[in-house]
């Protein structure tokens, strides 16, 4: 019996590892056969994540080494990572201002009192970080031993010496050949490899889906219901109009078209919760499916898992408003302009520091004088917003993918 293709089978995992957490739940998580199943779930979707883990790094490295190698031979390099960055900087700074008209519109937070949650306040420490700490943290982290960056997986710091060695192999020409072959023989190896991941995704997804969807406090998920809709609703309209808008102007490929080949990368985004995990699917996806050149998307796609965060940053913008309309504060104008610039800075900064996404959430509370500690209000739901937001996230990596090539393309 022939199987249903690969993006059938994760799409099906997906929907029966949210139906089976939500028959957990029901059931009760003391009871022996849902303690059971919760088990060989963790089990399977550690094991998931973990292979994707194991070759991130080397994916990481060889594809942007060779993707600037290559792209320099065809003198794009300069055009490439200018609309990269634009890029980048345009599709956060709207997805923010998006996040604050929501938050002003619907005012989430406004019918409650901070009270209800001191505490859960008293128990959590909040780590401080003020903003010429976080930016000294965030440089010293951009240049480390590449050794110890490689062992360590940290991927910044890994996509910086990338970078460099990139720029160093053309500027070497004809001398280094043999290096720069050797790197894309390990890449096109990696990408093999990632197939074979692949093919573990389908059981992997559900595995993982199964753990999140039983694990949720739906207590606290509905006292906060309306500022969960708020953040779901916002991170919808980001992904499902305003990034498919760009594309289509850009590029004149239709939403359908892109969802189709990025399915398999979105779904393991929401499952995993981590850009950076998701990234081997995303560089197939975009190179397989969506045919974007290898020296682009190996260029885009790592450095947009590491600064690009559109999700993380509308988050951040609503969660601030949140915890202002919590503690009775009213923002002026000039504070919300100080939130989206905050936000901006702390999702690009992120993958840099330690802690990264409650250290920069803490920033941008402290940047118009809101409590830190009721960063802790946001915990329990937080892993679950975290799916959302991390699929916009690799969303707009791959929409800038499509867009960059577009874009350089024309300028030929």
């Amino acid at each position: 019996m022939k199987l249903p293709s690969l993006n059938i089978q994760i799409l099906l995992g997906a929907i029966l590892g949210i139906v089976l957490g939500l028959s957990f739940q029901r059931l009760g998580l003391e009871s022996a056969g849902v303690k059971t199943g919760l088990y060989l779930s963790g089990l399977v979707g550690t094991l998931f994540i973990d292979l994707l883990k194991m070759i991130l790094i080397p994916l990481v490295f060889c594809s942007i080494t060779v993707g600037i190698a290559n792209l320099r031979q065809h003198q794009q390099m300069q055009r490439v990572w200018q609309t990269t960055l634009i890029y980048f900087v345009l599709t956060m700074m709207l997805a923010i201002a998006l996040a604050l008209f929501s938050a002003n519109f619907f005012k989430p937070g406004s019918g409650l009192h901070i009270a209800m949650f001191q505490d859960a306040m008293q128990n959590f420490e909040a780590k401080q970080l003020p903003l010429p700490e976080f930016f000294a943290q965030f440089l010293h982290g951009l240049f480390v031993n590449p050794f110890s960056a490689l062992a360590q997986g940290n991927v910044i710091a890994v996509v910086v010496f990338a970078l460099i060695l990139g720029v160093a192999l053309v500027m070497g020409g004809e001398r280094y050949t043999t290096t720069l072959q050797v790197l894309q023989e390990v890449l096109d190896i990696t990408m093999r490899i990632v197939g074979w991941v692949m093919q573990l995704a389908p059981l992997g997804i559900m595995a993982l889906l199964i753990k999140l969807v039983a694990a949720q406090d739906v207590a606290m998920l509905a006292t906060l219901a309306k500022f969960v809709a708020v953040v779901i609703g916002t991170l919808l309209v980001h992904g499902v109009v305003v990034l498919p808008l760009v594309l289509y102007i850009i590029t004149k490929k239709t939403p359908l078209w892109f969802w189709r080949g990025a399915r398999e990368a979105l779904i393991t985004a929401f499952a995993t919760s981590s850009s950076a995990a998701t990234l081997p699917i995303t560089m197939r996806n975009a190179t397989q499916h969506l045919h974007v050149k290898p020296e682009i998307a190996g260029f885009v796609l790592p450095l947009g898992a590491t600064i690009n965060m559109d999700g993380t940053a509308l988050y951040e913008a609503v969660a601030a408003l949140f915890i202002a309309n919590l503690v009775g504060i009213e923002l002026s104008f000039v504070q919300q302009l100080i939130v989206f610039v905050t936000a901006m800075i702390a999702a690009m900064g992120a993958p840099g520091i330690p802690s990264a996404g409650m250290v920069t959430m803490v920033m941008v509370l402290q940047s118009v004088g809101l409590p830190a500690e009721a960063i802790a209000i946001l915990l329990p739901i937080d892993r679950l917003l975290d799916t959302l937001r991390t699929t916009v996230n690799v969303e707009g990596d791959m929409v800038g993918s499509l867009v960059v090539q577009k874009l350089v393309n024309q300028s030929q």
